[in-house]
């Protein structure tokens, strides 16, 4: 196989695999984005079936601006977020704000996902997507672009601060926990030792098992 043919199939390949996200990848993926979502098992029938029609979806829409269509392997590197969103049956589809899912149950034909996608995954609320934003949300992102850098890295600064106070305090308090509960457990297991050494319960159960089994 020559340079170029190996070169154009991982093209492929890599293009491929940017579509399916996976734990380490889903953070930033959808980040920003409003998202149309199949979570699917490589074994499932029906994930077979819906396979061609979400594949010419994805294509659709790769690289969009502000609509993420992607696909998760609930079996592999995205069991976990399968398993932190509740996800049961295969395939499921979700849709919306990452942070509110919603499942998706109509058609699964690729010219009614598509409709349904063009018509309902609006942009998120942003800066550059203010139409969607409410008046509120408007006010205050008024606010911060009028903004000097150095006034509005100052209060990003201490909203990190408390961030990271707040996490800091949690990692203290739960090594405090894990202390805890280590030393709970010692004591747990001590205190049984010496019931089963006072009390010759070893032996008992061994008299109660060969009771039961002499005649084996």
């Amino acid at each position: 196989m020559n340079k170029v043919a190996i070169l154009l199939i991982s093209s492929l390949v890599a293009c491929s695999n940017a579509l399916e996200l996976t734990d380490d990848s889903w953070s930033s993926a959808v980040k920003g984005k409003t998202v149309f979502i199949k979570f699917f098992a490589p074994w499932c029938g029906h994930c077979k079936k819906i396979k061609p029609d979400w594949e010419k979806l994805m294509e659709a829409y790769k690289d969009h601006e502000s609509t993420l269509v992607a696909e998760v392997d609930c079996t592999d590197a995205g069991k976990g977020i399968c398993e932190t969103l509740g996800v049961k049956g295969f395939p499921t589809i979700k849709h919306g704000d990452p942070e509110d899912l919603e499942d998706y149950i109509l058609s699964r034909e690729f010219d009614k996902m598509k409709s349904f996608a063009d018509n309902n995954l609006k942009p998120l609320c942003s800066p550059k997507h203010q139409l969607y934003c409410d008046e509120s949300t408007k006010a205050s992102i008024k606010e911060y672009v009028a903004m000097e850098d150095d006034v509005l890295d100052a209060k990003i600064k201490i909203e990190q601060d408390k961030i990271d106070e707040a996490e800091e305090i949690y990692e203290t308090e739960l090594a405090k926990v894990k202390a805890e509960y280590k030393q709970y457990d010692k004591e747990k297991d001590d205190k049984i030792d010496a019931i089963i050494e006072e009390s010759g319960l070893d032996l008992m159960n061994a008299v109660k098992y060969y009771r039961v089994h002499s005649d084996d």
